[in-house]
Order: structure tokens, then sequence, then C-alpha cells
């Protein structure tokens, strides 16, 4: 039996950020149904936006600059639940513009 982890989402309440939060954490529970126990949401207060899985950071809008593109949040949080699992087209590089 494969350990379900815990991720939690700590928002801002001022900012009003808690669709963002819920929209994050939609994709994560859909992506991640079998490996995560529960995606729970943390207000706060001061300007906070930051994810973390047991503990562990995984995105900090101070230190990351801004809110994770959701491919992004996936592939963070896929290398700490699911470790070699596919993200199918989330895991394909960017194609440069312009080549």
């Amino acid at each position: 039996m494969t350990s379900r982890h815990r991720v939690v989402i700590t928002y801002c309440t001022q900012c009003r950020w808690l669709l963002r939060a819920q929209w994050y954490q939609g994709e994560l529970l859909t992506t991640f149904a079998d490996e995560l126990a529960e995606v729970a949401l943390a207000p706060a207060t001061g300007g906070v936006f930051r994810i973390d899985v047991d503990g562990e950071p995984v995105w900090n809008r101070k230190r990351d600059g801004g809110f994770p593109e959701v491919t992004e949040l996936k592939r963070r949080v896929r290398d700490l639940v699911a470790p070699g699992r596919s993200l199918g087209h989330a895991d394909r590089p960017a194609v440069p513009d312009g080549d």
C-alpha cells in the first residue's frame, strides 16, 4: 500500500485568493486522485500563497515569484508524490517561438 500525501494550500484572505486556491486544489485532486489523502485550504493574511506537500514547500509566491503555471505545479507535486510518473503533455518541453 502506497502512503497517501497531504497537500496544504495556504492563501491570503485579504487578497481574495480563495478561488485561485480552490482551482489548484481541484487540479491536484483530479491529477493525483490515488496519491493524495487530501488537499487542505488554509486561510491566512499578509499576501501569503504557499503550497506544501507533507510539510515540504513546493511553491511560495514570495520566493518563486507570483503563482505557478498549473503544469509546473503538477510537476513539482508529482516529483514528491509519484516520482517517475508521466504527466503526459505537461512533461513535454515547451517549443521555442519562431523555430
